[in-house]
C-alpha cells in the first residue's frame, strides 16, 4: 500500500465530496460527519462524477443517474453485488492521507 497525503481537513467541508488525482487514478474523498472516507471518483454506470454528487448519512448519489454507494464499503445502494473501490482515508494532524494499492 502506498500512502499519499491528498488534502488538508478543512478543504473538504462537511457533508460534501472533493475530487484528487492520486498516483493517476481519480478520487472522490467524503466528509460525512467529520468522518472521511475515499471512493473510486468514476461512477461505473456511466463515468459520472462521484465527488460532485449528493450525500445522505454515509450514501453518496451520482449526479448523472443517481446510482447510490455507500461510502464506507463502495457497495451499491440496489444491488449488494455491485461494489465500486473504496480506500482508506486516515487523518494526521490536519492532513489527510489516503491508502492506494
Amino acid at each position: 500500500m502506498k500512502r499519499h497525503r491528498v488534502a488538508a481537513v478543512a478543504d473538504i467541508p462537511m457533508g460534501e465530496g472533493r475530487e484528487f488525482v492520486v498516483d493517476e487514478k481519480l478520487v472522490a474523498v467524503f466528509n460525512a460527519d467529520g468522518q472521511f472516507f475515499a471512493l473510486d471518483g468514476i461512477c461505473p454506470h456511466a463515468g459520472g462524477p462521484l465527488a460532485r454528487g449528493s450525500i445522505q448519512g454515509n450514501v453518496v448519489t451520482c449526479p448523472w443517474h443517481g446510482w447510490q454507494f455507500d461510502i464506507a464499503t463502495g457497495r451499491h445502494c440496489l444491488n449488494p453485488l455491485l461494489r465500486h473501490p473504496a480506500y482508506t482515508v486516515s487523518v494526521d494532524g490536519q492532513d489527510l492521507w489516503l491508502e492506494l494499492p
